[in-house]
């Protein structure tokens, strides 16, 4: 790890130039990926080698890998014996970090489902679009949600619901008074009416009197339908088979291999297991590597996540840039025991170089930056962990190549901006009944359209510059968000920043800059003079409006998007100071 290859994959001498001719970045050869078909096989092979070490850990419970290849099975079997799904019919998991995901999940795999996984802070309509759209015929939902999927059922083809509570995996008592505290005294599970549904602990207890035949799909068949976002148009599930996935648990692997013990890691998942980042690094690769996930149901409780944080010695953090910030700010995170801390994680996001220095000093940690898609599984190029560069997103993974393109999509040269794209045995099969949108992306040479502008440097390392939509035209000059964002970032009296394209008669576009502010002395005009010190004059807002918080996404992620689109987006300027 964090040595450097050239195109063969044999290792390169240092300051050695290994991009090629063409422009395309390579991240070398990639090893053993022939050596498993499923990721049931690679699962069951981690069990078997690590059956007496902590896998999943949540609210004080720990699930051993013995225990989670038995409810696994158990799981399992009740669908083969107890139901007509067949391999290849698609489950929903609907739930956020519990104990039940892994099991979910892992048991679905070994009977041949295609998992779904669902976001349970979904809306009706939401969950209406991806339960049609996928087909699902089976579903396991948290009974907090349980409401919601009531007043869609009938719109579905769902014919199998599997209900369970938040406790339900723990022992008694404790199982008891967690689902009683939930239920009746935070009052989170709203009546719902389900009458065809089974609680996934009568399931469980079923499926251990019957026998199991693994009936997992393989290779190129399909694994996962992992749904996007949907920020740019409506949701579509990306299918990721078993050879995506594989390979980059992996590539993963590869790149961590000598940083990571196996069997001797606990990792912090704060992220929800049903977005595609922690689903591979924290339920796929951590579990390939026999290490210990602790798993945060809800990481917007910070003072109760840093209390968990605070009994919990840890050596790998998975986060984003936006938790590292809200992090850093606590006393309470700062008087943490960080002396085990050995790596931290940042994806689904740009990680600042603030945000970043702000980690560094309060845990004494650096943080090394990858970056990936939905349709990537999700990991493409990430900063070796032994020589990260922060404010670029490092290099390709092994087995990954990566090009940056212009309109027409000629490779443009080191050091100019163009769009990114990646090939390599983690890009999806494509998007699920979407040819036309498939086409869009992905073409016949195996080369993913990311949509996101970046730039090679000369030793190979990739700077995103900004997402292709996100880029505000000014008088005819490219502005891109993440560049004015860093700079506001700096700013001592800054929290949060988001810059966005707005209409203007004059330049055709207008920056406007939304700003969550540190304490009550942050003047709007004084910031924008503040800027001008660091930007060229085009790139200076013009309009500066002080939030007390920016829209998110459910990982953490400021939706620019949604800020473009406010009526209060044409607020009245600040005074021009060009």
């Amino acid at each position: 790890m964090g040595q450097r290859f050239s195109e063969d994959g044999n290792e390169a001498s240092p300051g050695e130039d290994v991009r090629a001719a063409n422009g395309v970045e390579s991240g070398g050869a990639l090893t053993g990926l022939e050596s498993f078909d499923s990721i049931d096989d690679i699962i069951a092979d981690a069990c078997r080698r690590f059956a007496d070490k902590p896998a999943f850990s949540c609210l004080g419970h720990t699930l051993t890998y013995r225990d989670i290849d038995r409810l696994a099975n158990q799981f399992a079997a009740w669908i083969q014996h107890e139901t007509d799904l067949e391999p290849g019919d698609r489950i929903a998991i609907q739930l956020p970090n519990v104990l039940q995901f892994p099991v979910a999940v892992f048991g679905a795999l070994r009977a041949g489902l295609v998992i779904v996984n669902t976001n349970p802070l979904y809306t009706e309509r939401e969950m209406r679009h991806q339960f049609q759209d996928s087909g699902v015929t089976a579903v396991v939902v948290l009974a907090n949600m349980a409401h919601k999927l009531e007043k869609v059922l009938d719109q579905t083809d769902i014919r199998h619901v599997y209900v369970t509570e938040m406790g339900d995996l723990h022992p008694w008592p404790r199982r008891t008074v967690i689902n009683s505290v939930v239920r009746h005294v935070k009052k989170l599970v709203p009546a719902y009416s389900l009458p065809r549904a089974t609680s996934l602990r009568r399931v469980l207890a079923k499926g251990d009197k019957q026998p199991v035949s693994v009936a997992a799909g393989r290779g190129d068949d399909v694994a996962a339908l992992q749904y996007t976002g949907g920020t740019t148009g409506v949701a579509k599930g990306a299918m990721l088979t078993h050879r995506n996935l594989i390979a980059n648990m992996l590539q993963t692997q590869q790149l961590l291999g000598d940083t990571l013990i196996d069997g001797s890691e606990t990792i912090i998942a704060p992220l929800p297991c049903y977005h595609i980042y922690t689903f591979t690094v924290n339920c796929l690769f951590a579990m390939t590597t026999g290490q210990h996930n602790v798993l945060i149901p809800n990481p917007r409780d910070i003072a109760g996540f840093i209390k968990t944080l605070s009994r919990t010695p840890f050596s790998v953090f998975v986060g984003l840039n936006t938790l590292f910030n809200a992090l850093c700010q606590r006393d309470d995170f700062k008087g943490i025991d960080f002396s085990q801390l050995k790596l931290t994680i940042s994806g689904g996001m740009a990680l600042t170089p603030t945000a970043a220095k702000r980690w560094q000093e309060t845990t004494g940690c650096g943080i090394v930056e990858g970056y990936g898609l939905t349709e990537t599984s999700p990991i493409a190029l990430v900063n070796p962990p032994r020589a990260p560069r922060i404010g670029t997103i490092g290099r390709p993974v092994a087995g990954t190549e990566v090009r940056v393109v212009d309109d027409a999509g000629a490779s443009v040269p080191a050091g100019e901006s163009g769009e990114l794209c990646i090939r390599g045995p983690q890009v999806m099969k494509g998007y699920w009944n979407r040819p036309a949108d498939t086409a869009a992306m992905l073409d016949d040479d195996g080369w993913l359209r990311t949509g996101d502008m970046a730039r090679i440097e000369p030793d190979g390392y990739v700077k995103i510059v900004d997402r292709k939509k996100d880029m505000i035209l000014v008088s005819g000059f490219n502005v891109y968000p993440n560049e004015i964002e860093e700079v506001v970032a700096g700013h001592p009296d800054v929290l949060e920043a988001a810059a966005v394209g707005i209409p203007d008669n004059e330049a055709g576009e207008a920056i406007k800059l939304f700003v969550v502010a540190r304490n009550d002395g942050l003047d709007p005009q004084a910031l924008r003079q503040w800027c001008k010190k660091e930007l060229t004059g085009y790139k200076v807002p013009k309009y500066v409006e002080l939030r007390d918080e920016l829209p998110k996404s459910n990982v953490g992620k400021v939706l620019r998007r949604e800020l473009r689109d406010e009526k209060s987006a044409t607020a009245e300027a600040s005074p021009n100071v060009s």
